[in-house]
């Protein structure tokens, strides 16, 4: 009687672990969601046309001026994953990119664990927004002697963007051709 008894606790502290376990692993699932939200949504808030002046050093890895935040979609993506966003804040150590923390928005449960009722699963991840386009000056030619600038001339485009197998001329005069902000930037998780 004493085996089976010892035994029936075990299985009862085996599933409440496996229940804090199961908590926890949603939690990080709602964190990760959470951090890529807000990295991607800090990416789209981007317009590529404010960026054409500095395009060179953001694809060389500098943060873009005024960059957008993303915490609220954040914040939106913890509750779309049972959990509440307890911190939300862009990296400072030169990363393009988001720290999140959330708690489970259910306590881990009742168990023969005392305590577990009242505890709440936290996790934290970060997201960062990276390049994956290179970006080419365009050559500025030199004027001609005896040539003035007229009104009508082209200016030169100032560049190209490489990005895998496709390659783009910049054109400020046709916004349209620019290629998306997903396009020049990915989104991915990051060790803290």
């Amino acid at each position: 009687m004493a085996a089976v008894v010892g035994l029936l606790f075990l299985v009862l502290v085996y599933l409440a672990f496996g229940q804090a376990d199961v908590t926890r692993n949603g939690t990080q699932t709602a964190a990760d969601a959470a951090a890529l939200a807000a990295a991607q949504e800090s990416r789209d808030q981007l317009a590529l046309t404010d960026l054409l002046d500095d395009l060179e050093a953001i694809l060389d890895g500098e943060l873009p001026a005024g960059t957008p935040d993303g915490c609220a979609r954040a914040a939106d993506f913890a509750g779309r994953n049972e959990a509440v966003a307890d911190g939300c804040a862009p990296l400072n150590d030169g990363r393009w990119g988001f720290t999140v923390d959330v708690r489970s928005r259910n306590s881990m449960g009742d168990s023969v664990i005392e305590g577990t009722g009242s505890k709440h699963a936290t996790a934290r991840a970060t997201a960062v927004v990276e390049p994956r386009c290179t970006f080419t000056p365009g050559e500025t030619p030199a004027p001609e002697p005896g040539e003035g600038e007229e009104e009508d001339e082209q200016k030169p485009a100032p560049g190209k963007l490489f990005c895998d197998s496709d390659e783009w001329v910049i054109d400020p005069e046709e916004p349209d051709l620019l290629p998306d902000m997903a396009d020049l930037f990915t989104v991915r998780l990051a060790e803290d």
